[in-house]
């Protein structure tokens, strides 16, 4: 039979200097290009390896707006199997506990429409928030088994044996399936988008953009209403000054002094190094 594994994904804004709307507390991704959020790629590496080995689909799931569906298209050229898209504009606004309502109660639309879900993965964070906290609130959810900061994992038994590093420590757990686990950053380098996984996601359109009149989910639980996330107040950190010069050294040691000599130039940075040199 092998596996069905759910990884989720989130279309984030490709840069880390975002703006927030300082009336609703959310993002403004206008004008701003997106992309898959980084980390997530590790978490849908490690499913498409658990798959090869022991068999069974990958699924990918986002709850997002319908440019999202580039992501889509990325991963199943990479060698993911299906998607889900939960996307419908009472989800807009959502702080991660309504974010995670959606994508767990999605999980289960998925197990009515394929049958049971054994494994749901997620990226460590997000680099549009960083709070790390969709993987284990689905977890709650779902009321599964959860584990974090997975490195290595492998099934045995009907269990999901995992192998997390924390700090200067690596624990290894045993978890009953189905279960849920985030998946360290750089923990798996993601494979390579092929040619055919592109021309499959064109022709087959192995995917399906779900709204909120098929989940059936109270509009006071999603979005921004079901958000009890409240920003109270936005401050914005002014750009430090930079100075780009550039030097053409003529071997290592020639480019070591010329940077020495720069930064002990600059009575800030002098003070800092000599601070550290003498530990004062």
């Amino acid at each position: 039979m092998g596996l069905r594994i759910v990884v989720g994904f989130k279309w984030v804004p490709n840069t880390q200097a975002v703006r927030i709307d300082p009336k609703t507390g959310t993002l403004i991704r206008q004008g701003v290009p997106s992309i898959i959020n980084p980390p997530d790629l590790a978490a849908v590496e490690l499913a498409l390896r658990l798959r090869d080995e022991y068999g069974g689909e990958v699924i990918a799931v986002t709850m997002g707006p319908p440019p999202a569906l580039k992501g889509l298209e990325h991963l199943i050229g990479m060698g993911v199997d299906y998607g889900y898209m939960f996307s419908d504009r009472a989800f807009a606004g959502a702080d991660t506990l309504a974010t995670s309502y959606v994508l767990s109660e999605g999980i289960k639309y998925i197990e009515r429409e394929r049958g049971r879900v054994d494994l749901a993965l997620f990226g460590q964070e997000t680099i549009d928030s960083s709070t790390a906290h969709i993987g284990a609130q689905v977890a709650s959810w779902l009321q599964w088994p959860y584990v974090y900061y997975v490195r290595k994992a492998a099934v045995e038994g009907g269990k999901l044996v995992a192998e997390r590093i924390v700090e200067n420590y690596v624990e290894t757990y045993e978890l009953p399936l189905p279960a849920v686990a985030s998946v360290a950053i750089r923990a798996f380098k993601p494979r390579e988008v092929t040619l055919s996984g592109k021309l499959r996601f064109k022709r087959e359109k192995p995917y399906k953009i779900v709204s909120n009149k098929e989940l059936g989910l109270d509009p006071r639980c999603v979005g921004l209403k079901g958000s009890p996330t409240i920003v109270a107040k936005v401050t914005y950190l002014p750009e430090i000054p930079r100075r780009a010069e550039v030097y053409k050294p003529r071997d290592p040691r020639d480019g070591a002094r010329w940077l020495l000599r720069k930064l002990l130039t600059d009575s800030e940075t002098r003070d800092l190094i000599l601070k550290a040199l003498w530990g004062g």
